[in-house]
């Protein structure tokens, strides 16, 4: 089992820059990659970024490139999401999740931490 908690989400202005944690326990030793997804209101969850844990290889929803930044912290078993110049149709709840292997769905997720752009 992997039990993850994100953190960081809040009310911010458009423009304005958050970084989002997710600090990941139990067996993270059994991780192979790590990724952030989001929901907005009315919408379908969506992906947004993704990192291998081992090579810290990164992939991005072509949307965000170059303004969101995925990273990982081996020693607090942390991942985080930078996310710069944010814009209101960035508002949504933002998960974590974590899964074992290369091929699969994601096996774990997070509570999720919301974030809201106003304009």
């Amino acid at each position: 089992q992997v039990q993850l908690v994100e953190s960081g989400g809040g009310l911010v202005q458009a423009g304005d820059s958050l970084r989002l944690s997710c600090a990941a326990s139990g067996r993270t030793s059994s991780t192979f990659a790590m990724a952030w997804f989001r929901q907005a209101p009315g919408k379908e969850r969506e992906f947004v970024a993704r990192i291998i844990w081992s090579t810290a290889s990164m992939y991005y929803l072509d949307s965000v490139r170059g303004r969101f930044t995925i990273s990982r912290d081996n020693a607090k078993n942390t991942v985080y999401l930078q996310i710069n110049s944010l814009k209101p149709e960035d508002t949504a709840v933002y998960y974590c999740a974590a899964k074992l292997s290369r091929t699969g769905a994601y096996d774990y997720w997070g509570q999720g931490t919301q974030v809201t752009v106003s304009s």
